[in-house]
């Protein structure tokens, strides 16, 4: 009987649905995030999914990397990989290099991606599916009023640059770092790094150091509390560094990165200069009303490691399959929630552990050149890099072994000895009002 009355009560609501017109959804922002979202959402016969892209060529700024279970949980064809990368060099404030990898499987690696290729792909396979692209810049985002069935206005500057207003019965917002959505629905704040990236041009002969290895260095001089990187692609090396705490002094630390680097880009052109806000941590709110934030416009970028791609195609799949869902089931737009049940809940099950183990390393190991040592040494152990990898690789945090997890904890502790012994104190700043900005 539960069985046959959930039955009709979907089939009604579905009929229901179908003899009137499509709900109307509007996916603001084309990267990872809006594109995965879109397409879970252009699947569904009773959704109308326009996605809103600035610059359908877009490139942001950003390391590119990804993880293996990335390729084939997204169906990503090899074509989109420049870079297959196997091995990674870690390099102290001292110079001191540790090279990391050799836990990794023959069949194991990280993906390193161009964005403007990686970003194509998954706006334009969402785009066969159904979704309708609008080459816009959206400028504003109205929501009705709390509590009322009234329509989200979208306003908006076409590709001819004429003034145009959409009504959407729901919005989800894939826009960023600096999202509007966010903004209209009182999403809340969030402090913020700048990644800075310069994409370096070198010789073919330079370029066979970086077959299948990247870079990553540490230190005060390329960040005060973040990495500096090395990251490989198909012709190019993209060498770049990010700060939350010393923005102002972005461009210091990205010249430090080029000094650390300049042997292996020696004779090299800077072919593109990028720059970017990344969010430090989630919005407080991340669902209201019938608008759902996904990607960096929700927050969703890890300490220590800085990354986003998975997880914002990640968040766009599971928000865009929950309305998808409460859709079907009821013919109804899914309420704040429902969302909040079938996307926000899900979602920080799976991956909360993750971002507060990194939110915990960082503060441990990023803070001073000491600790910055500490960490270099540290990842000599076998155990820390299969760790490390596996929690990368496969978005599950690792670590089950008691006996190896205490010996950790000691050797963690005799590495900041020692790396405060000989490391050179960080230099000092102070930006007390530029530090207070928020997003």
């Amino acid at each position: 009987m539960f069985v046959a009355a959930v039955l009709l009560s979907t089939i009604s609501a579905v009929s229901s649905l179908a003899a009137g017109a499509k709900y109307k959804v509007a996916v603001i922002g084309g990267g990872p995030s809006g594109s995965c979202a879109a397409e879970a959402l252009a699947k569904n016969p009773n959704i109308e999914c326009v996605l809103f892209e600035r610059k359908m060529d877009n490139a942001k700024p950003c390391g590119g990397a990804i993880p293996v279970c990335m390729i084939e949980e997204f169906s990503l064809p090899s074509a989109i990989i420049d870079r297959k990368v196997r091995k990674m060099k870690l390099i102290s404030p001292t110079n001191r290099e540790v090279d990391i990898g050799q836990t990794l499987l023959p069949n194991e690696y990280i993906g390193m991606t161009r964005r403007e290729v990686l970003d194509g792909y998954l706006r334009d396979r969402a785009i066969s599916l159904g979704a309708t692209p609008i080459n816009a810049l959206v400028t504003e985002v109205k929501a009705p009023p709390a509590g009322s069935e009234g329509k989200y206005e979208i306003n908006y500057f076409a590709a001819d640059n004429s003034k145009t207003v959409m009504e959407v019965d729901y919005v989800i917002g894939a826009d960023g770092a600096n999202s509007r959505v966010a903004k209209a629905i009182d999403a809340g704040e969030y402090n913020y790094a700048i990644a800075f990236q310069e994409r370096i041009k070198v010789s073919d002969e330079k370029m066979k150091f970086y077959e299948e290895l990247a870079e990553m260095y540490v230190g005060d001089d390329v960040s005060p509390d973040f990495y500096g990187w090395g990251f490989p692609k198909y012709d190019h090396v993209g060498v770049g560094t990010g700060t939350v705490v010393n923005r102002p002094a972005i461009k210091q630390y990205q010249k430090a990165m080029r000094d650390r680097c300049a042997a292996k880009i020696e004779g090299g052109k800077i072919i593109k200069v990028e720059a970017h806000p990344i969010p430090e941590h989630m919005r407080a709110r991340r669902v209201v009303g019938r608008a759902a934030l996904v990607g960096d416009a929700a927050g969703y970028v890890t300490k220590c490691s800085g990354e986003g791609i998975y997880f914002a195609a990640k968040s766009g799949r599971m928000a865009g399959q929950a309305v998808s869902k409460v859709v079907s089931q009821t013919g109804k737009l899914p309420t704040q929630a429902q969302m909040i049940q079938e996307y926000i809940k899900p979602y920080d099950q799976l991956y909360g552990p993750t971002y507060t183990v990194l939110d915990i390393l960082q503060k441990v190991f990023y803070t001073s050149n000491s600790a910055r040592e500490a960490f270099v040494e540290l990842c000599r152990s076998e155990y820390v890099q299969r760790v490390t990898f596996n929690s990368y690789l496969y978005k599950k945090v690792q670590g089950n072994n008691p006996f190896e997890d205490v010996k950790l904890l000691f050797e963690t502790i005799g590495s900041l000895f020692r790396g405060n012994a000989f490391s050179t104190p960080d230099a000092p700043y102070s930006n007390p009002v530029e530090s207070l900005k928020r997003l």
